[in-house]
């Protein structure tokens, strides 16, 4: 009955071990916490946008209420920035140590860097066959 065999199949997937289930809950939580520093980032262009405007088409504008709201766009611009610099920093380190997580596990290191750490944190994540063809 040789019909009848099963296609081949590509071996089941190393278990994810609670440490990247972590690592990636942790990570989406940054990824959370950049989107806010780029809404921030997104108020002070506006802002500056807004001084910009008034300074255009309203020669009758007060300067220094220009002037301050000015001044308190780029603060908030630096802070923004500087945030977000940390977070960068953060990102790559969780990243490397979630990398060696599940390459320890037995994961390629492509599967491992192209893990969703959204569904790693939920414990759905599951490499690609792509990724699989790509380490053959």
């Amino acid at each position: 009955m040789s019909g009848d065999r099963a296609a081949p199949t590509a071996p089941p997937s190393p278990a994810v071990p609670a440490r990247a289930r972590a690592l990636a809950a942790r990570l989406a939580g940054l990824f959370e916490t950049d989107h806010e520093i780029v809404a921030r980032l997104n108020g002070a262009h506006h802002l500056l946008t807004g001084a910009n405007d008034r300074l255009r088409s309203d020669p009758a504008a007060d300067p220094l209420r220009v002037h301050q709201q000015i001044d308190r766009a780029f603060c908030t611009y630096r802070q923004a920035c500087e945030q977000r610099r940390q977070l960068a920093v953060d990102v790559g380190e969780l990243s490397a140590w979630l990398t060696d997580a599940l390459t320890a596990a037995g994961y390629h290191p492509q599967q491992a860097r192209a893990a969703n750490v959204h569904e790693l944190a939920a414990g759905t994540w599951r490499p690609t066959d792509e990724t699989r063809e790509d380490q053959q």
